[in-house]
């Protein structure tokens, strides 16, 4: 799989990794052994990065991860992980402070079994976060101190991310990007290329509509945030759906379906939705995730479809401007 330059951290990583939220919680149940199973297939498949949170199942994925980097050995020193924090208090600017860094760095180190982080996140902070002096100069602190190799943000909207990306520290940022999400194309993309910072592209499936899996009848669990967080109750509503109403995602998804028929056959719906983010110069990793084998396995395949053309990016278009861009655009 393509290796691409991870921003300022200077570290190849793959161009699809995984993302490790289902790992964690709020999708369903997935157990240990699966879980484990999940990260052997990714990594024996090419991927060489992985992103997790200090709050996927209060630190359990994170865990996860750490028990499968001592069963990999040497190996691991491949595989560059980013965790993120900020998110085990309250989401107010004033608990951005270094004593609280410290303490959340600490707990992720531990469960990670590392002594330095490779990369440490904000994770979705308040928007007035990411131009704080302080904040930067804190998370500085934790690079001198040795707690963390490098930081990054990862942020809910593009005003976020540009802030982020105009400090000279910041080594990557992470975005929703993806055939439902456009706006980071035309504005947060072109800066960090600009900048050297890397985009890390998370939610590429739109929560599993791009899949082409769902119908009018699909349900979720009671546990999984595509039930309980359609109105965003629990955290921003674009992480769930990318925003979209799930009935308007559905027609959006069947044209997308046809347009993969149409401009890649032989490749499903969610490879082609996914390399079509990677396909873009200036992401450096794509972060799908997997709740099973299967699913790893496929997605990392995604990272080998052939390039998909100017045709299908004018497909993209289409239905985003015709279903998406009055609702979603202006909002992240």
């Amino acid at each position: 799989m393509e290796q691409r330059v991870l921003g300022r951290t200077g570290r190849p990583v793959s161009v699809v990794g995984l993302g490790t939220w289902q790992l964690g919680a709020d999708w369903g149940e997935v157990s240990d052994s699966e879980a484990l199973a999940v990260l052997r297939t990714s990594a024996d498949s090419g991927v060489t990065f992985f992103d997790t949170a200090d709050v996927y199942g209060d630190g359990h994925s994170e865990q996860m991860i750490g028990a499968f980097l001592r069963e990999r050995g040497e190996a691991a020193d491949e595989i560059t992980v980013a965790t993120k924090m900020g998110r085990r208090l309250e989401q107010v600017p004033e608990n951005y402070v270094l004593d609280n860094f410290r303490a959340w760095t600490n707990r992720s180190r531990r469960n990670l079994g590392v002594d330095r982080l490779d990369l440490v996140q904000l994770h979705c902070p308040p928007t007035s976060v990411c131009s704080s002096d302080a904040v930067y100069d804190a998370l500085d602190t934790l690079v001198d101190e040795g707690a963390v190799a490098h930081y990054g943000v990862s942020v809910e909207k593009a005003e976020e991310a540009l802030a982020a990306i105009a400090r000279p520290h910041v080594a990557t940022v992470q975005i929703i990007l993806n055939a439902f999400r456009l706006r980071p194309l035309d504005e947060v993309l072109p800066a960090a290329a600009d900048a050297g910072v890397g985009i890390i592209a998370r939610v590429p499936l739109a929560s599993g509509l791009l899949s082409g899996k769902y119908d009018a009848s699909t349900t979720f669990g009671p546990d999984d945030h595509r039930s309980y967080n359609r109105d965003g109750t629990a955290f921003d509503v674009g992480e769930t759906f990318s925003g979209v109403d799930f009935t308007t995602g559905l027609k959006a998804a069947d044209e997308f379906a046809e347009l993969v028929r149409a401009q890649a056959p032989g490749t499903t719906s969610a490879q082609a939705a996914i390399a079509w983010v990677w396909q873009h110069p200036a992401v450096s990793t794509v972060i799908p995730g997997a709740r099973n084998v299967e699913q790893a396995r496929s997605n990392a395949a995604a990272g080998e479809v052939a390039p998909l053309g100017t045709a299908f990016d004018d497909g993209v278009r289409r239905i985003y401007d015709t279903h998406l861009r009055e609702v979603i655009h202006r909002r992240w």
